[in-house]
C-alpha cells in the first residue's frame, strides 16, 4: 500500500515544513502533493499529519511512515548512486574465477594492469578446481570465469580469449621424443602428470584420449606447474600442457614437446560472464586487457 513516492513525499514536508515548498522539492503542484498525502490517509484509515500546525505536526502513523522513510530512501540513493558509476563504467565488481591452474601466468599481469587503470573496482580472485564455478557465476556469486569447457547455459556468454594448442611435455631423454608425433596408444603404458582436476575437464582426456578409448598407463597430480616440469624433465612421467605454458622451459633447455596426434590437440580459452555484464565498460575493458596482455606476453597462441 505503501509507495516510494509517499516516502519522498512525506520525507519533503518534514524537511522543508510547507506544503508549498514541499511540492517545489519532489516537482510537483500543491494541489498534487495535498491529493497524493490524502489518497494514502484514505489507504491508511488515518491521518499523517495535524493541518493547520506550524510547524507541521505529525502523528503517531506518519512518524512511523518516516521512519521507515529514513531507513529505506539513503538504500535507494545508494543503489541508484552504484548503478549510475556501475552504468559510467567508475565502478563494479570483478570476482574471477579460473578453471586453469596455468592461466596465473597470464592473469595476474592482466590483474595488475587492469588495476591501475580501474582502481575504484573491486576485485577477487578463487580457483575453480573445489567446485562447479559456472553455476555460481549464473548465481552472479562471481562475475568471470576463466574457462576452456564452455557450457550452454541460459544468461551466459563466452568471450573467446584466444586459442593455443595441447603438447605432450617429456624429459630430453624420453623414449618418445623419437617420435615426431604422438598418438594416443602411445600413452597406454605412460605416467601422465595433469594438475588435481577431474580428468574429464582436461584436455588431453576430452580431445585426445577419451575419443580413442585409450587410458593412460597411471594418472599423477600436482598442483603446480614447475613441480609438472620438474617431475618430467627427471622422467618421472609426461604432461599434457598448454603450450605457452612450458616454453619458457623448452627455451631453457630443461625439457622438450611434442605434438598430440596428427593435426595437434588445438583448444582456447573463454572468459565467461553474465550477459547483462558484457557491455559494462570495465568488463569490456578487462577483457580487451587480457586478450592485449596474452598476446603480448604469450608464445604459441593465435586468435580464438
Amino acid at each position: 500500500m505503501i509507495e516510494l513516492r509517499h516516502l519522498k513525499t512525506l520525507s519533503a514536508l518534514r524537511d522543508s515544513g510547507s506544503l508549498v515548498e514541499a511540492a517545489e522539492r519532489i516537482h510537483l503542484t500543491q494541489s498534487a502533493l495535498s491529493h497524493q498525502i490524502k489518497d494514502l490517509e484514505d489507504r491508511l484509515d488515518c491521518s499523517l499529519f495535524i493541518r493547520k500546525t506550524k510547524p507541521i505536526c505529525f502523528t503517531s502513523a506518519g512518524q512511523r511512515i518516516l521512519t521507515l522513510a529514513d531507513d529505506v530512501l539513503p538504500m535507494i540513493r545508494n543503489a541508484e548512486r552504484d548503478i549510475a558509476r556501475l552504468a559510467g563504467g567508475e565502478a563494479g565488481r570483478l570476482n574471477i574465477c579460473i578453471e586453469c591452474h596455468s592461466c596465473f601466468d597470464w592473469l595476474m599481469p592482466t590483474i595488475d594492469h587492469f588495476r591501475q587503470n580501474w582502481p575504484e573496482v573491486e576485485m577477487d580472485l578463487t580457483t575453480g578446481f573445489s567446485f562447479q564455478p559456472l553455476p555460481a557465476l549464473a548465481r552472479g556469486d562471481i562475475d568471470l570465469v576463466i574457462t576452456a569447457d564452455p557450457e550452454p547455459r541460459n544468461g551466459i556468454t563466452y568471450i573467446p580469449l584466444f586459442s593455443y594448442e595441447s603438447v605432450l611435455a617429456l624429459s630430453k631423454q624420453h623414449q618418445l621424443v623419437a617420435r615426431k608425433v604422438i598418438q594416443p596408444q602411445d600413452l597406454e603404458q605412460q605416467t601422465l602428470i595433469t594438475y588435481p582436476v577431474d580428468p574429464q575437464r582436461l584436455d588431453v582426456f576430452k580431445h585426445f584420449l577419451d575419443p580413442a578409448g585409450i587410458d593412460p598407463g597411471e594418472l599423477r597430480t600436482s598442483e603446480l606447474t614447475v613441480m609438472i616440469m620438474q617431475l618430467v624433465a627427471s622422467g618421472r612421467g609426461v604432461s599434457a600442457m598448454p603450450n605457452w605454458a612450458i616454453h619458457q622451459y623448452i627455451e631453457q633447455d630443461y625439457i622438450t614437446s611434442r605434438p598430440l596426434g596428427d593435426k595437434g590437440v588445438w583448444c582456447t580459452l573463454y572468459a565467461a560472464i553474465r550477459e547483462d555484464q558484457k557491455d559494462a565498460d570495465f568488463m569490456v575493458d578487462f577483457l580487451n586487457t587480457a586478450k592485449e596482455i596474452t598476446f603480448r606476453n604469450l608464445s604459441g597462441i593465435k586468435s580464438a
